[in-house]
């Protein structure tokens, strides 16, 4: 065949209705994934994100016809595995899984060369982790309200613990803090059990953590639930009211785990993802795990996530930057 002829057969080709059939594009979509997707969690081995990501996995495997690859990659609060995955090809086979911080707060609080809003692409919100106030019995105090009040009237007397400076546990309280005038001190702690030990001695008298945490001694009395941080009560906790029933408009805030993929993944392959991670939450296990862990299902789709980070990140950062809030 001549060079003339064979111009025109691939000319044709071009012009034909199944010509999109051989785009290189949508051949890579339609084939993903051809073979294992690797999971960077930015934070040690074993811990809440590994637990819920081996729960999906139960459920995303098959349907992605795939394993998942679990990788740790802790360090600088996380910041190291995201900026891994950050800097990752952007083909789909390598997700992180990482907290409410690394996506929206660190880049406010810590020297960063790179910006997850810009360099990380949002797939799903994986779980939602309701944080609760709880508080001391000796607290003569039985409402969110009450403590304020008494906080407001006793200028430094009352202090509240976090599990590390810059969280969303902390940075809630600060909030609060800012919009009602009371004097409450933060008292940094390495880790939840260290300050909750401390909430039950009476050493803080606040802590606002998950559900998890303190519902063992909530139930026997050692603590005090005076408020979550949702947008409704939660069904483990019905009598407990929200931040906005006990007066205080406007304060919701969970600890949240999100994955992401590289900026630039193509929207099919995002797609793919997001729909088998949807397919994992509605899981028997999962459904059923959560409730018992104190987690919480997101009731959001891709789209819907990626559009509430930003806000989310607002927020935060005018936190932030009113309370001077630096980490050293």
């Amino acid at each position: 065949m001549s060079k003339f002829s064979r111009r025109r057969v691939l000319a044709a080709a071009a012009l034909s209705p199944l010509a999109p059939l051989f785009s290189p594009n949508i051949a890579r979509a339609v084939a993903y994934p051809d073979r294992p997707i690797r999971v960077v969690i930015p934070y040690t081995a074993g811990g809440l994100a590994e637990t819920i990501m081996r729960m999906f996995a139960v459920t995303m495997e098959p349907r992605l016809g795939q394993k998942l690859v679990i990788e740790a990659k802790p360090g600088a609060a996380g910041n190291i595995g995201t900026q891994e995955v950050s800097r990752a090809d952007p083909d789909g086979y390598t997700i992180l899984v990482a907290a409410t911080n690394n996506f929206v707060i660190n880049q406010f609080l810590l020297k960063m060369s790179f910006d997850p809003l810009a360099t990380l692409a949002p797939i799903a919100k994986a779980a939602d982790v309701p944080l609760v106030l709880f508080s001391n019995p000796e607290v003569p105090a039985r409402t969110l309200g009450d403590f304020i009040a008494q906080a407001r009237a006793n200028p430094g007397k009352y202090s509240y613990g976090i599990p590390s400076l810059g969280t969303v546990n902390h940075l809630l309280m600060e909030r609060l803090k800012q919009t009602t005038g009371a004097d409450i001190t933060a008292i940094p702690f390495r880790g939840s059990p260290e300050a909750a030990l401390a909430l039950l001695k009476n050493e803080i008298q606040l802590f606002p953590i998950g559900l998890s945490v303190g519902v063992g001694h909530l139930r026997e009395g050692k603590l005090t639930a005076l408020a979550v941080a949702t947008e409704k009560r939660l069904p483990m906790l019905p009598d407990v009211p929200t931040i906005a029933e006990a007066g205080f408009a406007g304060f919701t805030a969970s600890n949240w785990w999100g994955i992401a993929a590289p900026a630039g993944t193509p929207t099919e392959i995002l797609d793919t993802l997001a729909a088998a991670v949807a397919e994992a939450q509605k899981s028997p296990l999962v459904v059923e795990r959560f409730a018992k862990m104190g987690l919480l299902v997101p009731q959001l789709d891709r789209a819907a996530f990626t559009a509430s980070l930003k806000p989310e990140a607002g927020q935060w950062l005018e936190t932030i930057q009113r309370g001077k809030i630096a980490i050293r």
